[in-house]
C-alpha cells in the first residue's frame, strides 16, 4: 500500500455509514490518483440472479454526464442516419461491409458499438470477442437501436450502464472527480432511486442490502441508505 493510500484510508471509518453528500465530499478528498479518476457507486443487492427477472442490466441517462470521452462506432446502412451519427460526434460510421473489416481487423479503437438491428448477424460472429470487452451491443442498454442518431446523443450526454454481477452487486459510474460535488451527488442519487425501481417483485426482504461509493484507486466509503 502506497503512503498516499495509507492516509486515505485513515481518513475513512470503515464502520460508518455517511450521508450522499458527505460520502461524495470524502471520496474526492481521499483520491490521490494523479489522473482525473472515475468515481463510482457499487449496490450489493438481494438478487438470485439465476432468475431471468432479477437479473438487471440498462442504462441510466445521467443528468450532468460522466465526464468521460467517449469512442463511438455506429453501424448502419441507412444514409441518413450516417449523416445523422457524423453530425452527433460518432468517431467511426460504418455500413454492413465496413463493419466486417473492422472486426475482423480486431483493432478496437472505439469504447461502444451503436448498431441497427440488422447489423447484428455481422456483430453476433465475433461475439466471443466483443462480449469480454463489453462491445456488444445490447436492446436494454439502447445500443441496439433503428434510432440510431438518439442513441449517440444520449451517449455523448453521459449514460451511465449497469449489471448485476454473479453475486448480484452492480457497479456504474456517477462522474469524474473533476465534476462539481453537486452535480456527482446529483448524479448519484438519479442513479440510487433509478435501481431501487427497478425491484424485481420475486424479491423478498431487503433489496439494497450496501451502497458504497469509490474512486478509480480509493478506498470505498459506505453510504447511509434512506
Amino acid at each position: 500500500m502506497t503512503k498516499n493510500l495509507k492516509k486515505a484510508y485513515e481518513k475513512v471509518d470503515s464502520n460508518k455509514f455517511y450521508e450522499l453528500n458527505d460520502a461524495i465530499k470524502l471520496v474526492k478528498e481521499v483520491s490521490y490518483e494523479k489522473f482525473d479518476p472515475t468515481i463510482d457507486l457499487a449496490f450489493k443487492l438481494n438478487l438470485d440472479v439465476r432468475q431471468a427477472d432479477q437479473q438487471l442490466r440498462g442504462s441510466i441517462p445521467l443528468k450532468y454526464g460522466t465526464g468521460k470521452i467517449v469512442k463511438i462506432l455506429a453501424a448502419t446502412d441507412d444514409i441518413e442516419q450516417q449523416k445523422k451519427a457524423k453530425e452527433l460526434g460518432a468517431e467511426i460510421v460504418v455500413g454492413l461491409g465496413e463493419l466486417d473489416e473492422i472486426l475482423t481487423s480486431n483493432k478496437f479503437n472505439f469504447d461502444i458499438i451503436v448498431a441497427e438491428p440488422k447489423m447484428m448477424s455481422t456483430l453476433g460472429k465475433y461475439g466471443q470477442i466483443l462480449g469480454p470487452k463489453g462491445l456488444m451491443p445490447n436492446l436494454k442498454t439502447g445500443t441496439i437501436t433503428t434510432e440510431i442518431g438518439k442513441a449517440i446523443n444520449e451517449i455523448k450526454k453521459g449514460k451511465a450502464n449497469y449489471r448485476t454481477d454473479k453475486n448480484g452487486v452492480v457497479h456504474t459510474i456517477i462522474g469524474k472527480k473533476s465534476i462539481d460535488t453537486k452535480k456527482l451527488v446529483e448524479n448519484a442519487q438519479l442513479v440510487i432511486d433509478s435501481i431501487t425501481k427497478l425491484k424485481p417483485q420475486s424479491v423478498k426482504g431487503i433489496y439494497i442490502q450496501n451502497i458504497c461509493v469509490s474512486s478509480t484507486m480509493g478506498p470505498s466509503i459506505k453510504i447511509k441508505i434512506i
